[in-house]
Parts: structure tokens; C-alpha cells; sequence
């Protein structure tokens, strides 16, 4: 049995202000072409199909249309809610889309009901734990400590009595699979990725999911292994500048009667790069260096002494798609030994205090219009006055 481990596909989450609708759309291509190509029977979604709780209608319709495209290939398809899905909406009609080969795991009451399948000389058993917020399920756990880790150990105790039921009743072997939401020790954050807890209370170990054959995570956007039988898929796509550099797509798995088999990489290269530049705004204008950034999504951090005048409408001549500028001086400017407040104190003239106050808001000092602008403002002032 052939199986794909994805999650955190957050339709409907923009970047920067920009719509990732086109590159989610890609992505889903992606995922089919890898079915097809791969031979998949199971697709794993281990939470964050959207990005909010309440998601936009083209959002919605995106994941209508991908789900209909996937069951036309015939995989079964494993869905869990993540922190950022309402768990009440992923999950409406879940017991009528169980017949249709899509099994949505939602509800605390269902973590101990696997979706089972079966394999040559083999059953699978797949427990998906939707994302379990503690102040919500420690009483109905019953779980007293603070925390994400009793919370899924005590959730994690309920599928392993289910499974031993089922592994002491059968005559062939039966493995397991459990998806879950949860920051891990040992995973590595992404920006771009919501805050479970404060204070390491939602760091659980990895050691609470070593008596699973696999453990399919979500939660984290990086796709990383932690264990060979303990792996995030990571996001399909980059959802911040801390992912530039990552490879993005999922995991194939391969189990076989005498357990988990190979596990490889699939790559789901993005259309559209991200790219971090750094430097003074006139060498990224003109340097053939920067040339391959002109169709990507662009942070850029400037390193000029002074803020350039209109950097953004520059940058954007050469790399239309910047969406986050920075401004970090190499050198100090020449007057950083005195404060705003101790420039203001010995300005002599309205002219020093109003040049002082751009100035500071500007990080540069005056260009000659912007000068000349203020010495004709402040005449006019001073005529009115004398009119009056």
C-alpha cells in the first residue's frame, strides 16, 4: 500500500497582502500528477486544510473542486482539522463522505476509530487526532496537568488500547498510522506558522508516537524527520520569507505486510521563487547578480546609510513583486550620538526643528526639494503671521 503524507495546506491564506489562489491551485496539480506517477492508494492530510476558521467562498471552492479531482483517481483520502480549521465545519457531513472514500477525523469522540484498510497480508489502521486545544478536552481526557503533551499522550492511550483490541483479534498482521497536529520536539518553526502555546507548554515528545508504525505530523512547515517513522510533510507551498530556502512537497510511504517499507521525498517545486536581498539600493538596481529575483516574491533589506528616498516605487522597477522592505544601515548615520530629543532641545530656528523632525522619521537628511519645500513653507507661515 502506497500512501502520501501531506498537511497544512492553509487555502485561502495570502502572502503579504498577495492571493495565493494560483499557487494552491498549482499545487493541487502537483499532488495529483504525484498520485498518478506514484501510484497512491492513501492520502494523508494532517491539519490546516484552511487558514482560518472561517474560510473565504473561493477557499471553500478550491478545496470542493480538489477533493472531487482526487477521488476520481480512486485514493482514500484521510483528513484531520488543524488549528487553524473550525473543526465543526471541516467536519460537517463526515459521516455521510465516509462512504465516498473521504474519511474526516474532527471530533474527539472519533480518535479511536481508525479508518481501516487492507493490504496484501495486511490491514492498516489510521487514527487521525484532529487538533486538540487543552483548555477545551483536558476534563473530557481526563488530564490534569497543564499542556499539549498529556493532552495527546492521554488521546494516544485511547488509539493503542483500540489497536491492541484489534491486533489480538486478527489473524494478520494490522498497522497504524496516526496523524497529528502538534509541535514536536525536535521540529524546526516557520514564521509563518501560529503559536500553539507560551512557555514550551505545547512541545510534545516524539517518544509518545515511537509504538505507531508512522506518525504523519502537521503543524509544522518545514518537512523534516524526526525519527524514520515519526516525519512532518511540512506546507505544500512557502507561507513566509523564513522558508525561502525550503524544499517543499510531501512524503511517500510504502507498507508492506512486515510493516513500514521505504519512505521517500516527492518535490513540488514552486512556479514562483521567494527571494531575500540584501544591499544598497543602487547595486540591487543595477547588479546582474540580483537579475534572477525580477519574478520572484522579493523581501528586501537596504543597507544605505540613509533611507533612500521612494525605495519601494525603485525596487519595484526591477522586482515588481517586493513585498517587505527593511531598512538596516551598515554605518551609523553621523548624528546617532544625539537623540531626537537632544536635536530638538538645540535646534536655533523653526527651520532646524521641522528638518530635525524629517529627518528622524526618514533616517536621511534632507534632499535639496525637500529643503528648498520647507524654507518656502515657513516664509509663507511667517507672512501670514505678520499680515495678521
Amino acid at each position: 500500500m502506497r500512501i502520501l503524507h501531506t498537511s497544512d495546506w492553509h487555502l485561502g491564506r495570502s502572502f503579504h497582502g498577495a492571493s495565493l489562489l494560483a499557487a494552491q491551485e498549482e499545487f493541487i496539480d502537483r499532488l495529483l500528477e504525484t498520485i498518478r506517477e506514484e501510484n497512491i492508494d492513501v492520502v494523508l492530510v494532517a491539519g490546516d486544510v484552511y487558514d482560518r476558521a472561517l474560510p473565504s467562498v473561493d477557499a471553500v471552492s478550491l478545496f470542493d473542486r480538489s477533493l472531487v479531482r482526487l477521488r476520481q483517481t480512486g485514493v482514500e483520502i484521510v483528513i484531520t482539522s488543524g488549528n487553524h480549521d473550525s473543526a465543526l465545519r471541516l467536519g460537517f457531513g463526515s459521516a455521510l463522505l465516509e462512504h465516498a472514500g473521504l474519511h474526516l477525523r474532527t471530533r474527539l469522540e472519533d480518535i479511536d476509530r481508525p479508518v481501516v484498510m487492507d493490504g496484501e497480508g495486511f490491514a492498516l489502521a489510521v487514527y487521525g487526532l484532529p487538533y486538540l486545544e487543552p483548555r477545551m478536552v483536558a476534563e473530557r481526557l481526563g488530564v490534569e496537568e497543564p499542556g499539549h503533551s498529556p493532552v495527546i499522550n492521554a488521546a494516544l492511550n485511547l488509539v493503542r488500547e483500540d489497536l491492541q483490541a484489534r491486533q489480538a483479534g486478527s489473524e494478520q498482521p494490522i498497522h497504524s498510522i496516526v496523524m497529528a497536529h502538534v509541535f514536536a520536539a525536535g521540529g524546526a518553526g516557520s514564521e509563518s506558522e501560529r503559536e500553539l502555546s507560551i512557555g514550551g507548554l505545547d512541545i510534545v515528545p516524539t517518544a509518545h508516537f515511537a509504538d505507531f508504525t508512522y506518525a504523519a505530523l502537521g503543524h509544522l512547515h518545514g518537512r523534516q524527520k524526526l525519527d524514520p517513522s515519526i516525519r512532518y510533510s511540512g506546507s505544500p507551498i512557502p507561507y513566509s520569507f523564513s522558508e525561502a530556502g525550503h524544499s517543499k512537497g510531501a512524503w511517500v510511504l510504502e507498507m508492506t505486510a512486515e510493516g513500514l517499507g521505504d519512505v521517500k521525498k516527492v518535490d513540488w517545486p514552486a512556479r514562483k521563487q521567494l527571494r531575500i536581498l540584501r544591499g544598497k539600493i543602487d547595486e540591487l538596481l543595477t547588479d546582474e547578480q540580483y537579475a534572477s529575483a525580477r519574478d520572484a516574491w522579493c523581501q528586501v533589506t537596504l543597507t544605505d546609510k540613509h533611507r533612500p528616498a521612494g525605495a519601494m516605487e525603485r525596487l519595484r522597477t526591477r522586482f515588481p513583486d517586493t513585498l517587505v522592505l527593511n531598512f538596516e544601515p551598515d554605518e551609523k548615520p553621523d548624528d546617532t550620538a544625539h537623540s531626537y530629543a537632544d536635536r530638538l532641545a538645540e535646534a536655533k530656528s523653526p527651520m532646524e526643528v521641522c528638518s530635525g523632525f524629517v529627518e528622524h522619521v526618514r533616517k536621511r537628511p534632507l534632499n535639496q526639494a525637500e529643503d528648498d519645500l520647507l524654507v518656502s513653507v515657513l516664509a509663507q507661515v511667517r507672512s501670514e503671521k505678520v499680515e495678521k
